[in-house]
């Protein structure tokens, strides 16, 4: 659903199946709170439940568009329709944890031709899936990531080395990453043994997708990185009137 109403906030679509059971979804309106006291950043943030997100105009005249973690969504073609539209529209997006695998899931099917690229958590069992268990399940765990130099995520974090919290257990098959790379998405962000923790866009305003969850980050009164960038793009999308 799209905000009923003009305001001069900007308008920030936060697309997942809220539950209270989810931790960040708990996690970010606090943050939200702290961007407007400590940034002076408020943002008009919108719950899109993923069935709603496959409508036509479902996220038209937001800002910025947050997939948030709590996969399996309730409609996988929900969540890669967010994606697409923000994609697609040059709007500001965040992928986080499960908004990261469908992220990379909706640029496999969209611009590298790979209609077949599947969630293995959607479809248990399937061969060559995009997305597939991890090795080791990364629910409740901190790892480091090193960050690619010059790229946006640097940008962002300001250092080529992170330690960051994770509540999942799949991410990219590694026998995709090279078509991915050739058809223009960027990885800059990996874990110690190399595999793929941060995905981007060149080109696009601000796409940004992570498979940690930047949300949980610290105790919630200050904003991570990534989520304050996502603010500020969202800000100069709105001063753009790029919707």
């Amino acid at each position: 659903m799209s905000p009923s109403h003009p305001t001069l906030s900007p308008r920030l679509a936060l697309v997942g199946d809220r539950s209270p059971g989810v931790r960040a979804h708990a996690r970010i309106p606090a943050l939200l709170t702290a961007l407007a006291e400590r940034d002076q950043l408020v943002l008009d943030a919108f719950w899109i439940a993923t069935p709603d997100a496959e409508q036509p105009g479902a996220l038209t005249g937001f800002d910025a568009v947050w997939l948030v973690p709590g996969s399996p969504y309730a409609s996988e073609a929900g969540a890669v329709a967010a994606v697409r539209t923000a994609r697609e529209r040059g709007i500001p997006f965040l992928g986080t944890c499960g908004g990261f695998q469908h992220a990379v899931l909706e640029y496999a099917r969209s611009v590298c031709a790979l209609g077949e690229a599947i969630h293995a958590e959607n479809r248990p069992g399937a061969e060559d899936a995009l997305i597939v268990p991890l090795a080791c399940s990364l629910v409740g765990r901190e790892g480091a990531v090193e960050v690619e130099r010059g790229s946006l995520a640097e940008r962002i974090l300001g250092a080529e080395r992170t330690v960051e919290r994770y509540h999942c257990s799949y991410g990219t098959n590694p026998a995709y990453l090279d078509v991915l790379r050739e058809h223009g998405l960027r990885f800059s962000g990996w874990d110690g043994t190399g595999d793929v923790r941060i995905a981007e866009l060149p080109g696009h305003p601000f796409f940004l997708a992570t498979l940690f969850q930047p949300e949980l980050a610290g105790d919630g009164t200050r904003p991570h990185p990534v989520v304050r960038a996502l603010a500020f793009a969202a800000a100069e999308h709105a001063r753009r009137g790029t919707g």
